[in-house]
Parts: C-alpha cells; structure tokens; sequence
C-alpha cells in the first residue's frame, strides 16, 4: 500500500483559504453583525491588500453572502455553499501533500451540534475548486490534528481516543488510519485540551508546531483554568524528543455569565504575508505578538479581538482551512 505524502505544514505557501462567513441569525443571535465584521477584518488581514493568498469567505445563502462581499470589499471572493456553521476548520477537506482533497466524516463534535450541511461541506467544497476529493469513512476533524510537515502529527487523547468519535477503533488503529489516509508516520499523542472545549480538546487550542519537530505550548501560571493541561502537553512533547517553545497564556477568561471560555493564543492562523492571533483584552495580548514576531520573522504579526466569533466557541483557525500551493 502506498502511503501519501503528509500535509504541508501551515506556513508553507498558500494558493488560497476558505474562511466561514456567519450565515444562521438564529445561530448568532445579537452576535452577528459584530462576528461578520470580526470575520471580514480577519480575511483582509490575511489577503493583506493582495501580497498574502486568495481569500475565500464561504457564505451559507444569499443573503449571507451579499454581506460578506460588502464588508469585504476586493478583499476576498465570496461563494455561497450552504452549511450548519462557520468552523471549517473541522468541516472542509484536509489537503495532502500531493494536493488531494482527504474529507472526513463529520458527526458535530461527537452529537454536540448536529447541523445540516455541516457533513457535506468539504467533500463540495473541494469540488468546486477542482480537486481530487478521497472520502474517508471514520470521524476526523481538522482542528484535532496538526502536523509539521515532515509526517510528524500532534493530537489529544480526549478528542481522537473519544468513545463519540470512533469508538470502534484503538490508539493503534487510529495511528494506522492517519499514516494510512493522511501520511503520518510518528503520532505525538498530548492528553486533555483545553477546559470547557466543546470540541473535546482540539489541538489547535493547545499546541501548535512552529517549525520541523519544534511545538508552541502555552506556559500559564498557577491560577491560569489549563495550567496543569499545558504542563502536562508540555511534559510528553519533550519525553517525546520534540522541541518545545513555551508560550504566553491569556489566563482566566470569562464570558458574561462568568464561565471560563477555551481562549488562547493558539489559535491564530499562519498566512503567507501574516501570522493573525486572537486577542482578549488581557495583559498577556502584546507579548504573544511579541513573540509571534520573533517567531515568524518576515510576517506581519496581526492581533485582532474575535469576541463575538467566540461566542460560537472557536476562533480564527477554527474558521479557516488553507488550500496550500501545488
């Protein structure tokens, strides 16, 4: 059996990204106006006045879509796929390293939230753009995984172990799946993500690879609600052999009913021309774009409040899947 070449790491060079435009009132309540404006500000950072990737806001109808192309100008090309929601990170096909279309089965997040085109986004998606689509018949979402480019992935425990996922494979079997399906030869398998994630702990609010072999995980103090989370991703990354960059945290965040929401810097997304991080109005936001800058020499270093998005429970990686240059 041939194996394929892994996905390209995020900061390799990108043709295009498809990034969820809020199409559902009912979904967004009195948050929509402001998560389309968060939305459009983010695709402009990305598209950066034409020097970083084409940006493609996926809007769910028409009355979605002719929002999208008002607010985001020349900045973005709109195209209406209906969906559930925006998070297509989860939803849209994951690109191969030789360019194909892998598209996963999608259950809600384990039944959480069942919503109709959510299951059929990515396969129609990638036919659009003309790809090679590959259907797979187990449970993956993107935001789950993230790889490093050379057959190296990272993942949690609490979401690819999740008896609401796949519970009729084992830690090997899913291992051989990602090295059958996506090209992953070496699993660095981490534990919980972050608390109150109702992904079941998406990697990509955890820890993300900067480089080859080379982890960003967030340090925190000992009153941050994930301090013991990050030590301990920490801790089996280095037993691991990998390279671990610590990272700011923004602490305790709370929403309006004072309960602590997933936020973290981790979830910023790796363009051609700019690196956007979400931001919370903690005292930690400037120095994760601090070091975001010496991380990323070479790109603009974009933090943007995603609050309202948030509300919806991710941020801007979540909303957004890179197509990457052939």
């Amino acid at each position: 059996m041939t194996i394929p070449p892994p996905p390209k790491p995020e900061w390799a060079h990108h043709h295009a990204v498809w990034i969820g435009f809020p199409s559902h009132p009912e979904l967004w309540l009195e948050d929509l106006a402001s998560a389309r404006l968060e939305v459009a500000a983010f695709g402009k950072a990305v598209h950066a006045e034409g020097k970083g990737e084409q940006v493609i806001l996926v809007a769910a109808n028409e009355e979605s879509a002719k929002a999208a192309r008002t607010l985001a100008g020349n900045s973005a090309k709109v195209v209406v796929e209906p969906f559930g929601d925006i998070w297509l990170r989860d939803t849209a096909a994951i690109i191969g390293g030789d360019g194909t279309a892998h598209d996963f089965r999608f259950n809600g997040w384990g039944g959480k939230y069942d919503l109709e085109g959510d299951d059929d986004i990515g396969h129609r998606l990638a036919e659009r753009a003309r790809m090679h689509v590959e259907d797979h018949g187990w449970i993956l979402e993107g935001g789950a995984i993230d790889g490093d480019g050379t057959g190296l992935v990272v993942t949690t425990e609490q979401c690819l172990l999740n008896r609401n996922r796949n519970p009729q494979l084992s830690k090997a079997d899913v291992e051989e799946m990602l090295r059958k399906d996506l090209g992953y030869t070496q699993v660095l398998w981490l534990g919980d993500g972050l608390l109150n994630d109702h992904t079941d702990g998406h990697v990509d609010n955890l820890a993300r690879f900067i480089g080859p072999n080379r982890l960003l995980v967030p340090e925190g103090a000992e009153n941050d609600p994930n301090w013991r989370i990050y030590q301990d991703a920490a801790a089996r990354a280095e037993r691991a052999g990998v390279e671990v960059v610590r990272f700011p945290s923004p602490g305790r965040v709370l929403n309006e009913d004072e309960e602590i929401i997933p936020a973290s810097y981790m979830n910023f997304y790796i363009g051609n021309a700019a690196v956007v991080v979400p931001l919370y109005g903690q005292e930690n936001d400037q120095a994760a774009v601090d070091m975001l800058a010496r991380l990323f020499p070479g790109r603009a270093i974009i933090g943007q409040r995603a609050d309202h998005i948030l509300t919806g429970g991710g941020s801007f990686h979540c909303i957004s899947q890179q197509i990457p240059a052939a």
